[in-house]
């Protein structure tokens, strides 16, 4: 598939140069290199704890880092921009070694990567790319184009229009579906949108695909802050607006599992679910628990597993390269252009999950126990 919908999407934020890193950045550290690390403090900033994957994410990095012999200090921001670029400023002036951010808005910290840059302390930009500034050093996250072709793909495949393998399925369309995306000021929204179009776009321009609410655009479908209940306000909205004549919902492209349980409430509300009207394939991403146990459970058909054990080290991989006076290895020079420069990723592999991929890919790898699947629940 072509990345045409996501260039056409991301403009100057996310063309695909091929140049090579501009602008100075931080990242030339005070730090002579031979520190202990009880004398280093990296500071790590996370966008909210009202998703269990960013809270997977702070305990993970947390967690190496500290098994390192590294101080940690830890933030979350409330999913309010104001407090975040508070609490970045606060382990600037405490004198944080390294920057570990995932950024609420990915252009709202500017002047901070500013005073970072001018401390010398270099910034990791942690899974949501940071916009705008030169002062980012490095990128660690996963291929999201590629989250987007697998949530576009998965979306096909529970409609039956595809098998698992890639073959052509045995259904025929039309088949009504519905599309979300992401909140915008999340980088990875373009990208995750961009992939899954690029993958729909030929089933929707011929017909197998019908778009009943005719929105398409990632401003029409977007979720602000990726809410649940957003979500669940714009499924009801589309469920009274574009199926009030009988019709049904066959499908619903979803980026992430809380915006899924907020789309799948409002369809239960409306009685999918229910005798024969089925409840429609529905996507996700992020294996939150919840909806696993709901893909488990036949409600949600699927999810797209970014594991934060592996992100986490990178992250800690990378913080340790900058504190030894190093550059971290890189997978990906080109992709990731924040609009001022071409920013060095590590990109991790990622894995679509349908219930019969729950054991071998979550519980066997540890990631989730059959006892946290069967209950819906993380154990404390």
């Amino acid at each position: 598939m072509g990345r045409k919908f996501l260039v056409a999407l991301g403009g100057a934020a996310l063309a695909l140069s091929l140049a090579a890193c501009s602008g100075g950045g931080a990242g030339s550290g005070e730090k002579s290199g031979d520190e202990k690390p009880s004398d280093l403090t990296i500071g790590v900033s996370m966008p909210t704890q009202t998703s269990e994957r960013w809270i997977a994410d702070g305990n993970a990095v947390k967690s190496k880092l500290e098994a390192k012999g590294y101080k940690v200090d830890l933030q979350y921001a409330g999913d309010d921009i104001p407090t975040q670029s508070q609490q970045v400023d606060q382990m600037i002036t405490q004198g944080a070694d390294v920057l570990v951010l995932a950024a609420i808005d990915g252009t709202a910290l500017s002047s901070q990567l500013q005073a970072a840059a001018a401390a010398k302390i270099p910034v990791i930009s942690y899974d949501r790319l940071i916009r705008g500034s030169k002062d980012v050093d490095f990128y660690v996250s996963f291929d999201n184009y590629k989250v987007g072709v697998a949530q576009g793909t998965a979306l096909l495949v529970g409609l039956g229009l595809l098998n698992k393998d890639g073959s052509k399925g045995t259904a025929k369309g039309p088949l009504n579906v519905e599309l979300f995306a992401g909140s915008l000021d999340d980088n990875n929204t373009q990208y995750f949108f961009g992939g899954a179009m690029d993958t729909l776009k030929p089933f929707i321009d011929n017909g197998t695909l019908v778009v009943k609410s005719k929105q398409t655009t990632p401003e029409q479908v977007a979720i602000l802050r990726w809410q649940q209940e957003t979500a669940q306000k714009r499924m009801e909205n589309l469920l009274t607006s574009s199926y009030n004549d009988g019709s049904k919902v066959d499908g619903v492209l979803s980026p992430y599992d809380g915006i899924s349980r907020g789309i799948i409430t409002a369809l239960q509300n409306a009685g999918y679910g229910k005798g024969a009207k089925k409840l429609p394939v529905v996507t996700g991403q992020d294996a939150e628990i919840a909806s696993i146990k709901l893909i488990n459970d036949g409600v949600q058909s699927s999810t797209v597993f970014k594991d934060t054990r592996l992100l986490a080290e990178q992250a800690v991989n990378a913080a340790e390269a900058f504190l030894q006076k190093k550059q971290p290895q890189a997978n990906d020079t080109k992709t990731y252009n924040n609009g001022v420069k071409v920013v060095p990723a590590y990109l991790l592999p990622i894995a679509t999950v349908y219930k019969d991929d729950i054991k071998a890919t979550l519980i066997d790898s540890g990631y989730w126990t059959a006892e946290e699947v069967a209950a819906g629940q993380a154990k404390k």
